[in-house]
């Protein structure tokens, strides 16, 4: 089985998810896909914390818990048909990066209601968590990864071939099509940054 590493760049009730092979100078995905993490039809699903502000604390805690469920139990059914798939092609997830903001450390539910940058924070990290917690059950490594400290330990990992592999990266959309923003390229970078890591 050929070592792969899982990148994930999170926003509001979902993910950018791509698995990656290889190194500095033959980097290549194997999967992408954008990796849907809460019912759309629930009230409030992909901005928890915004609905959870009108509620009354008791009902908040719940519908945040009730919500974490559901995120988690999405997040681990797609993890588990992107591992399988991967198996499938000769590959074993040897490692998964959640991408983080600089957000500092949450306080308790009622203070991060009470501020709105506090929320979209809070909402931020429970997105991410949902991945997390999804990676910590089938057995995946999980690490996080501060997005702006990708370029520094890009260099750290592959020093003057930094640049090329950004170049590399940037050049798969020819290839693979669209999507290929800044989500694909930044959990790509992760992945493969994540892999070299696992190897030394």
């Amino acid at each position: 089985m050929k070592p792969c590493a899982i990148g994930i760049r999170v926003h509001s009730g979902w993910g950018a998810l791509v698995a990656a092979s290889g190194g500095a100078d033959d980097a290549e995905v194997i999967d992408r896909r954008r990796v849907d993490i809460i019912d759309r039809k629930a009230p409030g699903a992909a901005q928890p914390y915004h609905y959870a502000k009108n509620l009354s604390p008791s009902a908040a805690e719940k519908y945040i818990a009730g919500s974490a469920l559901v995120s988690a139990k999405l997040a681990l059914a797609a993890l588990q048909e992107v591992s399988l798939r991967l198996n499938d092609h000769g590959y074993r997830v040897g490692r998964a990066v959640v991408l983080l903001s600089s957000g500092r450390p949450l306080p308790e539910l009622e203070k991060i209601l009470a501020s709105h940058p506090m929320i979209h924070t809070a909402e931020g990290e429970f997105f991410r968590q949902a991945f997390r917690e999804a990676c910590s059950s089938l057995k995946i490594p999980v690490m996080g990864v501060r997005e702006r400290d990708l370029d520094e330990r890009a260099k750290t990992m592959f020093s003057k071939n930094a640049p090329s592999l950004k170049k590399r990266i940037a050049a798969l959309g020819k290839t693979l099509g669209p999507p290929w923003t800044t989500d694909q390229k930044a959990a790509t970078l992760a992945a493969v940054i994540a892999l070299a890591e696992l190897a030394k």
